[in-house]
């Protein structure tokens, strides 16, 4: 007789339903907290569901007007009408942002809006200035036509917008050309940098490396050439020329331009070369003007910025990436280059969660003891004053009116500090006085007012502000400009800057008779000193690339009270750099000759020409009436996301005819607060029917997420016999199918309330019934004549089970995902799970796991891993056992690894040594040693564009059941022990594969082996 079994039917894979949102929690992870329950409205403009909640009133209205404009702008660059209504979804500051339920997790930090694919939703916060909010409203409103030219209708496997398979500097790059034009000192700058580096200009193969070439930078250059030679009009060729399904944008440009790839990367070279030779004739490096401070070889890392001078010069605060996992604050001994403390470890640290590095810098105070810096502390913009030496916490104030805190400055007699702050959806400076416990404004207006510096005197506030050139009626966004605001009175006085270009970063000089500024009126960011008295303006610098932070608006620029030394951060060599200026000589500086163009500022290989530049020029085209707006209340209304691939199967064989089929659909309301998934599939086989479905719903309305789901899953195991038989005398050849049929039928419901980002609390609820039946079907062929004698059909059903299913947990997760594996902080999960009905047991689960990093780039992992079943039915027989060897436990011991000459011979068919690794209750221990490969040679780059992370390791873990108990507690169940070497490798982020070389310690006879399996490291 012989035996033959295979999987005949299971659910559909549910994937899909993530989209929706999953009733179950997740094992580990971080958590997206709704710190804050905002009250949306829906504003109403021609083609703009602009949501928003009432503290951002008057910010929604301007963001209606610019949707409008922005609309009129691109439907006639690319020729594109959209069909349907556009949603915009406004919060009021990146701290509300990052509570968006609308994209599945939360937004970078870096983020500063998103046009999400399964509703096409331009989600964003407000900018800190009129012209911020425009240009990230403009560059998110290019993707929504990108999607809305490329695919119609609901997202699905089969409907998914073309533009979304391009690089993203065909993308992104495209939406920044766009959004800003040709005339762009910050990408300028970049493309300056790339053309003095040997190399420093990729192909356009080349630039789908997004990882080397920021696609937002190289693909603005490369469309503001394009447009050059071909008119702004490429755009909307380029996007009707993506065939579907295609990703090969040289493909695209064959096809639309008739010009080779390989010739136009030359061409575009060229231009850029010929356009930098003209801009960089007698500018200078940084070390021209003094020494560096912070390098990538100084103790830096590559990006270094937001230097923070101590009074006496002597020590420099700094924000840098040089542990590669995250911006942290770090203090440098100016007089040694060493990196004396590093100030925070937001990376790992559950309670600071930003320290605003993009938009902000710190502040020393007059005595050089304390650091002052904007920071978010579960959700909630906070001023955090530490130790400047030594680190450490002094005091925490939260503001929860306000939405980010940016570039504080004390008051000389340390008693207050000013800083800006978004309050509403507009930035404003206000005052805290430490004595008094109070918090005043000192401005409060639809302006911009930035970057605070207090004065020498007191007397004082530098600030930079766009109220002298911005037109709030037309909404036409003016330059940064330089003003005082008077500390007491709050009066403000507008200070001589240039008109045109930026004009930020205001710092005393030593005597307080001037300020020291950065500006980029001819196109490349330099350093200016304001002389006060008489009005003249002094140029200290004149640099080829130019004095810069991350964004174009960061803080780059620092002065020490006492000495008056200067330091900046730069950007070359594809690097942010921090440089000083100490001679007296240089700090004077020249006079600034009267204002002269600014060529610098168009992006070589570009020209300040064309339809997107006279589309700027003309701010009222398209601009909406702000009373012709339509509020209503927003209401919660599901809405089709995605829809999975539906199929339909069919065919014959050994266990008869088979047809199924199946479909998956994800819902949800606009905001993301309310998900619904569901899953249908039937199969028949055999005569017999088999429905199998799924509904879950999910409420993220609140900090307490909820979710319910009932479900029928049906699973269908077949097996096969044949053989020779009698039947009614005569002999015969039977054939025997049997279906083996299990349906579980459940309704549950959980609850997830997370006490900050790291650390929440879960509680499970259900009931589940389990049936049991089986159909077995006997076919009979006459030896004799070949002819069908029998045909039997046979069913049988077995006791069900009835279980209500309970779990209370902790959860923490600070780590830090590498490629591969955890490679920082540390995480737990403790659950507890009762389990009542036909079956009583309560699971015990304790999983802690701990990530040390004493050497860069090299990892100490650890883990110790409990699981029980305790009580009166923890070894029921209806429960399959616990098994150790699984590779993700202990290695070594994986059930296909065994032979029937391990196991010896034994009178009851047991195995000895594969039965010692089954129970009710395990517990594991493992230690590795883990490091990315490229990072073990040096390379900043730790992983590459193909990761791969090696190590070393070694496991141990006991079962044991009731009757027996671990010979670590006097028990006669020895540990299992294995060691041995792995490698983990990305596979392109699809799944990650892990190699292991193992040895088991305890299988006599067993050597060395390879073990391969979809694994990430523990």
């Amino acid at each position: 007789m012989r035996k033959t079994a295979r999987l005949i039917s299971t659910l559909i894979p549910v994937l899909v339903l993530a989209l929706a949102g999953e009733a179950h929690a997740q094992y580990f992870g971080r958590n997206a907290v709704q710190w804050d329950h905002l009250k949306f409205e829906v504003l109403k403009t021609d083609h703009f569901d602009i949501y928003y909640y009432p503290q951002e009133k008057l910010a929604a209205e301007q963001v209606g007007r610019m949707s409008e404009r922005w609309y009129a702008r691109l439907s006639t660059l690319l020729r594109h009408q959209m069909r349907e209504r556009q949603p915009v979804i406004l919060y009021a500051s990146s701290s509300h942002f990052q509570q968006t339920n609308t994209l599945g997790s939360a937004p970078g930090e870096g983020t500063g809006g998103v046009t999400e694919a399964l509703k096409r939703r331009v989600v964003l916060p407000v900018g800190a200035s009129l012209a911020e909010t425009d240009h990230v409203l403009g560059h998110e409103l290019v993707h929504a036509f990108q999607y809305s030219m490329t695919g119609q209708g609901k997202l699905s496997d089969t409907n998914y917008p073309s533009a979304l398979r391009m690089p993203l500097w065909f993308i992104e790059g495209m939406a920044e050309y766009l959004s800003i034009g040709p005339v762009d000192p910050h990408t300028a700058m970049w493309m300056r940098d790339a053309a003095r580096r040997e190399k420093g200009l990729p192909t356009i193969q080349q630039l789908d490396n997004s990882a080397k070439y920021f696609p937002y930078r190289y693909g603005q250059a490369l469309w503001a050439y394009l447009a050059s030679r071909y008119g702004d009009e490429v755009c909307g060729r380029m996007l009707r020329g993506i065939r579907p399904n295609s990703n090969d944008a040289e493909e695209v440009i064959k096809t639309v331009l008739h010009v080779d790839p390989v010739q136009l990367s030359k061409d575009w070279h060229t231009a850029i070369r010929n356009d930098y030779a003209l801009t960089a004739a007698k500018k200078k490096d940084a070390d021209t003007y003094g020494p560096a401070l912070v390098t990538e070889k100084g103790q830096g890392g590559r990006l270094n910025v937001g230097p923070e001078l101590s009074p006496d010069g002597e020590h420099l605060a700094f924000l840098s990436e040089r542990d590669l996992f995250s911006v942290e604050l770090f203090l440098q001994d100016t007089r040694t280059g060493n990196v004396t403390k590093q100030l925070s470890r937001t990376v790992v640290d559950p309670h600071l969660e930003s320290i605003q590095f993009i938009n902000s810098a710190g502040s020393w105070d007059r005595q050089g003891r304390r650091f002052a810096l904007g920071v978010l502390v579960k959700g909630r913009a906070s001023l955090l004053v530490m130790d400047g030496l030594k680190g450490g916490k002094q005091l925490e104030i939260p503001f929860a009116d306000l939405g980010e805190i940016d570039t504080p400055t004390f008051s000389p007699d340390g008693r207050k500090v000013a800083f800006s702050a978004l309050s509403g959806g507009f930035t404003d400076l206000f005052v805290y006085d430490f004595d008094a416990k109070k918090l005043r404004r000192l401005t409060e207006d639809a302006y911009a007012d930035l970057q605070p510096s207090w004065s020498p005197d007191g007397r004082q506030i530098a600030f930079v502000t766009d109220r002298f050139s911005t037109n709030l009626d037309t909404l036409a966004a003016g330059n940064y400009r330089l003003a005082v605001v008077d500390a007491d009175s709050a009066k403000i006085t507008a200070l001589q800057a240039f008109d045109t270009g930026k004009n930020i970063d205001p710092q005393w000089t030593k005597d307080g008779h001037g300020l020291y500024f950065i500006s980029d009126h001819t196109g490349i960011s330099n350093i200016y000193r304001l002389e006060l008295p008489s009005n003249e303006i002094y140029q200290v610098t004149d640099l080829i690339s130019g004095v810069s932070g991350i964004t174009s608006l960061s803080p780059a620029l620092t002065v020490a009270a006492d000495t008056g030394r200067v330091a900046y951060s730069v950007y070359d060599e594809d690097r942010y750099e921090i440089y000083a200026i100490d001679d007296v000589e240089k700090l004077a500086g020249w006079r600034v000759p009267d204002e002269t163009g600014r060529t610098a500022a168009v992006i070589p290989g570009g020209k300040d020409a064309g339809a997107v530049v006279n589309a700027q020029k003309d701010p009222e085209k398209g601009l909406a009436d702000a009373s012709k707006f339509a509020h209503t209340p927003y209401k919660s209304k599901f809405g089709l996301d995605y829809i999975g691939q539906p199929y339909l199967a069919g065919g014959g064989g050994r266990y008869g005819a088979f047809f199924g089929g199946g479909i998956a659909m994800s819902f949800s309301d606009m905001l993301g607060n309310h998900s619904l998934g569901t899953m249908f599939q039937i199969d028949h086989q055999l005569g017999y029917t088999d429905i199998g479905g799924l509904v879950s719903y999910v409420n993220r309305s609140h900090r307490l997420n909820w979710g319910v789901q009932v479900d029928q899953i049906p699973y269908t195991v077949g097996g096969f016999d044949a053989g020779y038989a009698t039947i009614n005398g005569q002999q015969a050849y039977v054939e025997q199918t049997t279906l083996y049929r299990q349906v579980e039928r459940g309704v549950s419901a959980q609850a997830i309330y997370p006490l900050d980002s790291t650390l929440r609390i879960e509680v499970s609820s259900g009931f589940r019934n389990i049936g049991f039946d089986t159909h077995v079907f006997t076919q009979g062929y006459s030896l004799t004549n070949g002819r069908q004698i029998s045909d039997e059909r046979q069913s049988q059903s077995f006791p069900g089970l009835t279980l209500f299913e309970n779990s209370a947990a902790i959860v923490k997760d600070t780590s830090v995902f590498g490629a591969t594996s955890p490679v920082m902080g540390q995480r737990f999960r403790l659950d507890v799970s009762p389990v009542i009905g036909n079956i009583n047991y309560t699971g015990v689960l304790a999983d802690v796991r701990r990530y040390l990093m004493p050497v860069r780039p090299v990892t100490i992992a650890g883990r110790l891993l409990h699981y029980g079943r305790y009580g009166s039915g923890a070894e029921d027989s209806r429960l399959y056992p616990l098994y150790l060897g699984y590779p993700d436990l202990v290695r070594g011991y994986d059930t296909g690894s065994f032979t029937p000459a391990e196991c010896g011979i034994s009178t009851n068919g047991s195995c000895p040594v594969f039965d010692r690794m089954l129970g009710s209750r395990l517990l594991v221990g493992n230690l590795e040693v883990r490091a990315p490969l490229l990072g073990l040679f040096g390379k900043r780059n730790l992983y590459g564009p193909f990761p791969v992370e090696i190590g070393a390791f070694f496991d141990a873990g006991v079962a044991w059941d009731q009757a027996s108990k671990p010979s670590l507690f006097g028990g006669n169940r020895d540990l299992i022990k294995s060691t041995g070497a792995t490698a983990r490798m990305n596979l392109f982020g699809f799944a990650i594969l892990q190699v292991d070389w193992v040895k088991p310690l305890d299988r006599p006879g067993k050597g060395a082996f390879f073990e391969f399996n979809l694994l990430s490291g523990f």
